[in-house]
C-alpha cells in the first residue's frame, strides 16, 4: 500500500486491477498460542494424506481448432466459458465436490480455522473523512461480517452508524462503500456492491435524518463521484461496458435526463477519472489509454460555456493533476521516467505552462503529490521502501514522515484549507495503524490501531537482491520469525504481481499472517512491469518483455533456495489477477521449482482474453492475438496453451468466482480441466469455485475464513 494521496475512502484511480487489501483488527492474544501447537504440526504433513490418489472427475473435450494468423491454436474446452449453461453449472458444481472431498478430511483445518478466526475476526476500521466537523469513516466489529458506515459528530464525539449493509442480503454478500460526501458533512453518496461484482449502484444520503433521497443509478461500472458544493448535483463517470464518458446528475430528476459533459470521440478502451475543485469552479478529467497506458488531461471552466481546455494530451507520458488550492499540482513522467512535480494555473494550463517544483531525482520514484493543509504531501519510493515529505508549494522541503521499520505508509485524507490529516503505517507482520498528523506542527497521535495476536518482535523483515535470467537486479522482501533456521526446509509462501505500474510495498495481509504464524516464511518479489523503478521499470516487463517478469519471479525461488530459506518441495507461489498469470506461466516454465500453486482469479488464456468483459483495457499491457506479432509472444507464455504433458507439475489450486466480472472466471474453469487432464491423475489439481463472489471484494468475514482455510490447508499439506 503505498501512500495515494486522495480522499481516503474514494479512489482516485479506477478499479481494474487487484483490491486493494481490506484493513483487519484484534482478537485474544493466548488463544492463537494454543492454535500454533497445533497449526505447526502441519508441516509434517505428507503428500499421501487423504485424497490425493483420488483422480479429478472427467471433463469432456469438444475439440475446437482456430487458425489465427496462419497460427492452429486448439481449445478443448471452450465449452466452459458460457458461464450459465446447464452443463457449465453442473461441472462447477462436480469440481466444488472434488475440492471438499480432498481439502475436507485434511488434518488441523479446524486448528486453522481457529487461527483465521483470531487475524479475521478482529475489529477494523478505514481512513476518517473529515467533512463540516463531522468524521466519516468504515467500520467492522469483530462479530460483524462486513464494513459498515459510520459518522462521528466532531474528533472525539459518538460514533453513528449511518450505513448497515448486513440486512440487504441474508448471506452478508452485499456491501456498502462511501463515493463522495459533501463540503458541509450532511450528505453521501454511497456504492452498493452484490457478490463481489465491479458494478455498483449509486445512492444518496442524508446524514441528518439517515434517510435516502429518491435519486438513484442502477448497478453499473462507474468511476469517481463528485458533489457540487451547494448539493444541487453530482458528476460521475461511466466506462467499460459504454463509451467513457463524465455526466452530471441533477438531484430530482430522472437520471435518464443526465447531461453528458465529456467522452465523445473516445472508445471502450479508455478510462476516464474526474475531480472536482473544492469551490466547484474547475472539473478535471483524466483520460487513461487501458489500465496502465498513456493519460492526458482536460480542465472545464464550470462558470462559463467554454468547452474543456487540454493540459497534455502526448499519447506517450503518463500524468496526474490534483487541486491545491487555486492551484493544480501534476506530478508527471514527462522528460522524467521517475516523475517530478509541476505547479500550473487553472486558467492557463497547458503543458508549456507548467513550472517545475519537484525535479527527478535518481533512484526515487515520486509516485504522487497532493494539497494538504497548504502544504504538498508527496509520496515516493526509494529501493521499494515507501516514503512521505511534505514541501511547500514553492517546492521547498518541510520535513519527512518517517518510521524505523520497513513498511508501507498510505492513505493522505485530508483537505487544502485544515492542517489535520490521516495517514496509515502497517507492515506485512504489523496491522494497520492510523496517524492523525498536524501538517503545520509535524506532530502525529494515533487515531485507531489494528491489534491482531501477533508478537511483531518477534518477527524480520528484510529486503535482499538478486540477479535476474539477464542480469538485472530485482529486489524481494522476506519475512519469518527471528528463530527460522534456515536449513533449506522451510515451507516458504513467494508471492508477486509484475505488471501494470503498481508497486507492491510491505503491507499488512491476513494470509501472511497465518502463514507466518504457522511458522513459514513469506517473500514478495518486485519484479519488472511494475512501478517500483519508474516507468523504464514497467515497459521492460510488459508487452514483448512480459517474459522479463517470469525470469524475475523465477529467479526469486532460485535464490530463496540458494540462500538455504528454502527447497523446492517446500516451496509455494500464489498470485491473483495479474499475479495468477504470473504463477500459471512460471509453473509451465519450471514445474521443477514449485510444490504447490495457489493461483486466484487469473487469466490464463492469453489469446482470447481481450474478447471477455473489461480485458480490453489490459491490450496496451499485454497487446493483442489480432496483431500477428503479438500473438507470438502470447503464445509463447500463455498458460492454456503451454501445459507441459510430459513435466511433473506441482499441486495447483485454483480460486475464482461468479461474481469476478473484471477477469472472467472462464480462464481458472478452463484451466483447471486441462490441468486435470494432463496432470490430474498424479497430483492434486482443485478449483474452489464461488458462486457469490468477485474479484472486487466483499465478501464476508465467514468467507474469508473458509478459503483461508482452502488455501493455507492446501498449501501446508503440499509443502510442509
Amino acid at each position: 500500500m503505498t501512500f495515494h494521496l486522495r480522499v481516503a475512502s474514494v479512489s482516485r484511480r479506477p478499479t481494474t486491477t487487484d483490491p486493494p487489501r481490506p484493513w483487519r483488527r484484534r482478537a485474544g492474544f493466548g488463544r492463537v498460542h494454543a492454535v500454533l501447537l497445533t497449526v505447526v504440526t502441519l508441516s509434517g504433513c505428507a503428500a499421501e494424506e487423504p485424497g490425493v490418489n483420488m483422480p479429478p472427475p472427467p471433463t469432456e473435450r469438444r475439440e475446437v481448432v482456430e487458425t489465427l494468423h496462419g497460427v492452429e491454436i486448439r481449445d478443448p474446452y471452450r465449452w466452459l466459458e458460457d458461464q450459465d449453461a446447464p452443463a457449465t453449472r453442473a461441472w462447477i458444481d462436480t469440481q466444488n465436490a472434488y475440492t471438499d472431498t480432498l481439502l475436507t478430511p485434511l488434518p488441523g483445518r479446524d486448528a486453522l480455522k481457529a487461527l483465521a478466526r483470531t487475524v479475521l475476526e478482529v475489529e477494523a476500521i478505514g481512513l476518517p473523512n473529515e467533512r463540516g466537523g463531522r468524521y466519516f469513516y468504515s467500520k467492522r466489529r469483530a462479530d460483524q461480517e462486513l464494513f459498515v458506515l459510520y459518522v462521528r459528530e466532531g474528533i472525539d464525539g459518538e460514533d453513528r452508524v449511518l450505513i448497515d449493509p448486513h440486512p440487504m442480503s441474508p448471506d452478508h454478500t452485499i456491501s456498502v462503500s462511501y463515493l463522495d460526501i459533501s463540503r458541509d458533512g450532511r450528505l453521501v453518496v454511497y456504492a452498493v456492491r452484490d457478490g463481489g461484482v465491479d458494478e455498483v449502484s449509486i445512492h444518496l444520503r442524508d446524514v441528518d435524518t439517515g434517510t435516502d433521497l429518491d435519486d438513484m443509478l442502477p448497478a453499473a461500472r462507474y468511476g469517481q463521484v463528485n458533489l457540487t458544493p451547494d448539493k444541487t448535483g453530482f458528476y460521475y463517470e461511466r466506462f467499460g461496458d459504454v463509451t467513457p464518458r463524465v455526466m452530471f446528475h441533477a438531484l430530482g430528476t430522472d437520471p435518464s435526463a443526465d447531461i453528458q459533459l465529456f467522452g465523445d470521440g473516445y472508445e471502450l478502451h479508455h478510462i476516464p477519472v474526474s475531480l472536482l475543485s473544492d469551490d466547484g469552479h474547475w472539473l478535471l478529467v483524466h483520460v487513461i489509454e487501458g489500465s496502465s497506458g498513456p493519460t492526458e488531461i482536460h480542465l472545464k471552466d464550470l462558470t462559463t460555456a467554454a468547452p474543456f481546455t487540454t493540459l497534455i494530451k502526448d499519447g506517450v507520458s503518463e500524468s496526474w493533476a490534483e487541486f491545491a488550492g487555486d492551484q493544480l499540482v501534476i506530478t508527471t513522467n514527462l522528460d522524467a521516467p521517475n516523475k517530478r512535480v509541476m505547479v500550473a494555473d487553472p486558467a492557463n494550463p497547458s503543458v508549456d505552462q507548467w513550472r517545475e517544483i519537484i525535479p527527478e531525482r535518481g533512484n526515487v520514484v515520486i509516485q504522487d503529490a497532493r494539497g494538504l493543509g497548504g502544504r504538498l504531501a508527496v509520496s515516493y519510493l526509494q529501493d521499494v521502501q515507501p516514503r512521505v515529505a511534505i514541501y511547500e508549494l514553492s517546492g521547498t522541503h518541510v520535513r519527512d514522515i518517517s518510521f524505523e521499520m520497513l513498511g508501507s505508509v498510505g492513505g493522505g485524507a485530508g483537505r487544502w484549507m485544515s492542517d489535520e490529516a490521516f495517514f496509515t503505517f502497517q507492515s506485512y507482520h504489523r496491522p494497520n495503524t492510523i496517524y492523525r498528523y498536524d501538517l503545520a506542527s509535524g506532530e502525529r497521535t494515533v487515531w485507531a490501531q489494528v491489534e491482531v495476536p501477533i508478537d511483531a518482535g518477534r518477527y524480520r523483515v528484510t529486503q535482499t537482491w538478486f540477479a535476474s535470467k539477464d542480469g538485472t537486479r530485482v529486489p524481494m522482501f522476506v519475512t519469518h520469525r527471528a528463530d527460522v533456521v534456515l536449513d533449506g526446509t522451510n515451507p516458504t509462501l513467494l508471492t508477486g504481481y509484475g505488471g501494470f505500474n503498481l508497486s507492491r510495498t510491505p503491507a499488512f495481509s491476513s494470509l501472511a499472517a497465518v502463514w507466518l504464524e504457522s511458522g513459514g516464511v513469506f517473500a514478495e518479489a518486485n519484479m519488472r512491469g511494475g512501478g517500483e523503478f519508474g516507468e523504464e521499470w514497467h515497459r521492460d516487463g510488459m508487452l514483448e518483455r512480459k517474459q522479463h517478469v517470469f525470469d524475475d519471479f523465477i529467479a526469486a525461488a532460485e535464490h530463496l533456495i540458494a540462500e538455504g530459506y528454502t527447497s523446492p518441495e517446500h516451496l509455494a507461489i500464489r498470485g491473483g489477477s495479474n499475479g495468477g498469470l504470473l504463477v500459471g506461466a512460471v509453473s509451465n516454465q519450471r514445474p521443477d521449482l514449485f510444490g504447490a500453486v495457489v493461483c486466484t482469479y487469473p487469466l490464463l488464456d492469453m489469446v482470447r482474453y481481450h474478447q471477455f468483459l473489461v480485458a480490453g483495457f489490459w491490450v496496451p499491457e499485454y497487446g493483442s492475438s489480432e496483431d500477428p506479432e503479438q500473438l507470438a509472444y502470447l503464445l509463447a507464455y500463455s498458460p492454456y496453451h503451454n501445459v507441459d504433458e510430459t513435466a511433473r507439475y506441482p499441486a495447483t489450486l485454483y480460486l475464482t468466482g461468479d461474481g469476478d466480472t473484471r477477469v472472467a472466471p472462464l480462464h481458472a474453469r478452463k484451466m483447471a480441466a486441462l490441468m486435470q487432464a494432463a496432470h490430474g491423475d498424479t497430483t492434486p489439481i482443485v478449483l474452489r469455485y464461488h458462486t457469490d463472489a468477485g474479484h472486487s471484494g466483499g465478501q464476508p468475514v465467514s468467507q474469508q475464513i473458509d478459503e483461508m482455510v482452502d488455501t493455507v490447508s492446501f498449501l501446508l499439506w503440499q509443502v510442509g
